[in-house]
């Protein structure tokens, strides 16, 4: 009796072990991009919301020279958009590349006198 209880206490164990391997094989890969708005428009720019599929981030100002990161996720597919006020009160709207659900890797945005801005994805290919 005790030799069938110390078989079925390692067979029960054994399982919770098994189901733990494959719960742990079977997890989610988390996509995300690294995303770093730099400004180089020679002035300080304020109110910065950088909307992309799904979801927006931003700050209150970023300095001249001053970069700003976050790391962000696409639930949906869509263009990123990048909305500012100019030193000058103006406020300025620029539309980027169309990202991706699943898309992950790096985004550089980087905001440019005049009111321009880049866009340097380095992402990997929509699925």
């Amino acid at each position: 009796m005790r030799a069938m209880r110390a078989t079925s206490l390692r067979r029960a164990v054994w399982g919770v072990v098994c189901a733990a391997a494959l719960a742990a094989l079977a997890a989610c890969h988390s996509y995300h991009v690294d995303t770093t708005v730099e400004n180089r428009s020679g002035a300080r720019v304020s109110e910065l919301e950088v909307d992309y599929p799904s979801a927006s981030f931003g700050t209150n100002r970023l300095e001249p020279g001053s970069t700003y990161q976050s790391r962000i996720q696409f639930r949906n597919s869509g263009p990123l958009k990048v909305t500012y006020t100019a030193a000058d009160g103006r406020l300025v709207q620029v539309t980027g590349p169309s990202m991706a659900e699943r898309q992950e890797g790096r985004l550089a945005i980087v905001l440019l006198p005049g009111g321009k801005a880049e866009f340097h994805p380095d992402v990997t290919p929509a699925p």
